[in-house]
């Protein structure tokens, strides 16, 4: 798969990985080997760990949901580390899979094989990342990626709505958005200013998306950004504002990410599963549960499917996972 150069870039882990992890409880197997893992011919069980981006921990939740009530004995823990913060403990061999609403980057990559973890890239949704207004704003509808840039790029002193455009009424614009530990913000920020990172500072942060919600929808001059599937989660509260890439306003839905013209904000989502991590049942039933399942998963999460071709280059995706466990 080409991964585009902006989605790249490092991270660190974040303090909120235990704070929100989510799990989806389940009880053992009676039957099962010695390992906990079940042996030849049972279901599978034991314990499938997940952590990583918060854009993609709702879609891995719901896949494991599904999954679980299929397969009562096994455990399937999603935390939300970041982008970042869920490669770091991925290379250091903490979990199984690695949510990711950015490609891996060249340094976490050199960590992984330093540690000796073998992984492969699945792209199992896609994303618009939406910029949002709260639902009781009535004179803006779209903003140019020129205007996204006068706002949010570093050194910004914009604080009004008509400072951006003067047909905008004097309200104060307040900021809501992730941290430097967030995929989105790595990717909105090369997207808009161009350079991964590049960002004003003082904006309300955080990395809880669902708090960033709250903040827009209580604020009324208030803008932030997220995943789509947030927006769709609480659009009774909140306005999506179409884009202005060059070709006019468009909308982030479905049909727009998935044929491109969402543009710059629409993205691949990804897991990666490790390869060794294949050795136990349940985490090779799971990662091939998600991949079979991947449109009913995305359109359950309220996530973006994918395509067709798309869809088959997740299938050979994972013969090449498994391909690599077997070598």
């Amino acid at each position: 798969m080409n991964i585009p150069t902006s989605l790249r870039r490092a991270k660190t882990p974040v303090v909120l990985t235990a704070a929100v992890l989510l799990a989806v409880s389940a009880c053992g197997s009676a039957e099962a080997g010695p390992d906990g893992s079940g042996g030849e011919g049972e279901e599978p069980s034991g314990t499938v760990r997940v952590d990583g981006s918060s854009t993609v921990a709702p879609l891995s939740t719901v896949a494991a949901e599904l999954f679980r009530a299929e397969n009562a004995g096994v455990e399937v823990t999603v935390g939300t580390s970041g982008t970042g913060g869920g490669f770091d403990k991925f290379c250091h061999g903490e979990t199984d899979i690695s949510n990711a609403s950015r490609a891996i980057e060249d340094v976490e990559a050199s960590a992984c094989k330093l540690k000796g973890v073998e992984y492969q890239e699945l792209q199992v949704a896609g994303d618009g990342l939406s910029v949002v207004v709260g639902k009781d704003n009535d004179f803006v509808e779209c903003l140019t990626v020129d205007q996204l840039r006068m706002i949010w790029q570093p050194g910004s002193t914009i604080d009004n709505w008509n400072q951006v455009d003067a047909a905008f009424p004097d309200r104060e614009l307040e900021l809501f958005g992730p941290g430097t530990e967030s995929g989105t913000f790595d990717y909105f920020t090369e997207a808009v200013n161009g350079e991964k990172g590049a960002s004003r500072a003082d904006y309300k942060v955080n990395e809880d998306d669902d708090l960033i919600v709250r903040g827009v929808a209580g604020s009324e001059g208030g803008m932030g950004y997220f995943g789509h599937s947030y927006y769709e989660e609480n659009k009774d509260e909140l306005k999506a504002l179409a884009i202005d890439g060059g070709d006019g306003c468009v909308a982030p839905t479905t049909q727009n990410v998935q044929d491109g013209s969402y543009k710059p904000l629409a993205r691949p989502l990804f897991i990666y599963p490790k390869v060794s991590s294949l050795e136990k049942p349940e985490v090779a039933a799971f990662i091939e549960y998600y991949v079979e399942n991947n449109e009913r998963i995305a359109e359950k999460a309220d996530f973006v499917p994918l395509g067709a071709e798309q869809d088959a280059e997740l299938r050979e995706d994972l013969d090449a996972l498994k391909a690599k466990r077997e070598s």
